[in-house]
């Protein structure tokens, strides 16, 4: 479900909203929630305490464009998730050696930050669980994409997309991945995630870090 235009305090804010729009999946036993890294944290952190969930962390790295970083080219994410922009490829004339360079940078920094964030704490078991992915946005949703081939890929019985905010378009693509995508406003005027937030600071590793070592299977907000 969709829902249109409406601003957020921050990501805890945004988090308790679409928390509500995740209703039908509270106090569900095979029900748990990834939050991407780093920002989608703070929000997945609200969402599965209202949901009485566990919560664990699911990275994903942009593959930037060799000559242009800032331009992605995919997106890979923990547990081998990859998604490639085929049309961007072919048009850059990239070889498969400049890609899978790319490829294998990211995978090794994905790989030191998933060790830094659980600290040696043993990955969530998602083999026949439904899992929630939630972010604080999309944009383009490669990233989510990316996310979704890989929890699939570990064993997912059904997956469903959960962001505060993201372009309408993004949104109905995102259903042929994955099996419910709740997205509580989409902007007619979408231009970046964050324009729908009061404050949209940087998400660090240390917010991250404290989030994952804070209990969360509560419900603060009633």
């Amino acid at each position: 479900m969709t829902r249109t235009a409406r601003t957020f305090r921050d990501r805890r804010d945004a988090g308790r909203v679409l928390a509500r729009e995740l209703t039908d999946y509270r106090d569900r036993a095979e029900v748990l929630v990834l939050g991407l890294a780093r920002g989608g944290l703070p929000v997945a952190r609200e969402v599965a305490a209202f949901l009485h969930a566990p919560l664990d962390v699911c990275l994903v790295r942009k593959l930037g464009v060799p000559q242009w970083p800032e331009l992605a080219m995919g997106a890979v994410a923990t547990g081998g998730g990859v998604v490639l922009n085929d049309d961007l490829l072919r048009g850059l004339d990239l070889s498969d050696d400049q890609v899978r360079e790319v490829l294998e940078r990211e995978t090794v920094e994905l790989h030191r930050r998933e060790r830094a964030y659980r600290a040696g704490r043993v990955p969530l078991e998602l083999t026949g669980r439904t899992v929630v992915l939630v972010d604080d946005g999309i944009a383009t949703g490669a990233s989510m994409v990316a996310a979704v081939h890989s929890v699939r890929q570990a064993g997912a019985a059904r997956v469903v997309v959960a962001v505060p905010v993201g372009p309408a378009k993004v949104c109905r693509t995102l259903r042929a991945e994955a099996d419910d995508v709740v997205c509580a406003t989409t902007p007619a005027d979408f231009h970046a995630v964050g324009q729908v937030y009061d404050d949209f600071h940087q998400v660090d590793d240390d917010e991250v870090r404290g989030i994952l070592d804070s209990p969360t299977v509560s419900d603060e907000s009633g």
